[in-house]
């Protein structure tokens, strides 16, 4: 698809979802996805290729939480992967302070080569574990908002985020059609992790030619301090959830 093409694509869909699309928004999105689909030829970073259902189902996707965050926020993306919902956020959201954590450094090689690239200045990209990085005094509690898209379930998830969050902010699931029974089987987790579910949001995105796919959005608040038990180590997180 060459650039023209792609740019009125991708704001007849992001029009088609409600959400607002530059053409310098548009043709930074056409510069990631000519990157990433190069860069995938050598490296597994999306198994979507066709270039409408990437505007689809990484870009409006990743902007389904957009609206949800306060102005000069500051966000951890936790499991990043590709860089989503990091890249997509930090070009339409360039008040907000990203840091996009992977632990696969080739993955977060990339993501901060492609930050660069872009001129994403309010991205910082680092290669860490999640649940080693929650003991860092330099992170633990300091973001307004955490957030993770298709990382893991969502009780596995609540441990390794709700550490980060600084009371009175919030962490936001980004989960797919899944969600109740994820959601019940993660209250328990989510109270011994300082945190209080809030909302549940159901949103539904598509292109125009097919079904509306379901995505879902946990929101859940820090009401008060994680005990510094958590998170325990990922072998005990992923035998047995809390």
């Amino acid at each position: 698809m060459e650039e023209k093409e792609f740019i009125e694509e991708c704001r007849r869909q992001f029009n088609l979802n409600g959400l607002e699309c530059s053409e310098e928004q548009a043709k930074k999105l056409f510069l990631l996805t000519k990157r990433m689909l190069e860069v995938n030829k050598s490296m597994n970073l999306t198994a979507i290729k066709e270039e409408k259902a990437v505007i689809l189902r990484h870009y409006v996707d990743s902007l389904t939480i957009s609206k949800y965050i306060s102005e000069g926020s500051k966000l951890l993306d936790v499991g990043c992967g590709a860089g989503f919902p990091t890249l997509p956020l930090a070009i339409f959201r360039p008040d907000v302070d990203i840091v996009a954590m992977d632990g696969t450094a080739k993955r977060i090689r990339y993501v901060d080569e492609t930050a660069r690239i872009l001129e994403l200045d309010n991205v910082t990209a680092i290669s860490e574990r999640a649940e080693e990085l929650a003991f860092d005094p330099n992170y633990r509690e300091c973001f307004n908002i955490v957030t993770a898209r298709a990382v893991a379930a969502l009780p596995v998830l609540c441990e390794l985020c709700l550490p980060f969050v600084k009371v009175g902010g919030s962490m936001i699931g980004m989960k797919s059609q899944q969600a109740d029974a994820e959601l019940t089987d993660s209250m328990n987790c989510i109270k011994l992790c300082g945190g209080k579910l809030t909302d549940r949001k159901t949103v539904f995105i598509t292109d125009g030619s097919i079904e509306p796919e379901v995505r879902n959005l946990i929101f859940i608040e820090k009401t008060s301090s994680t005990p510094k038990i958590y998170p325990r180590h990922f072998s005990k997180i992923s035998k047995k959830h809390l």
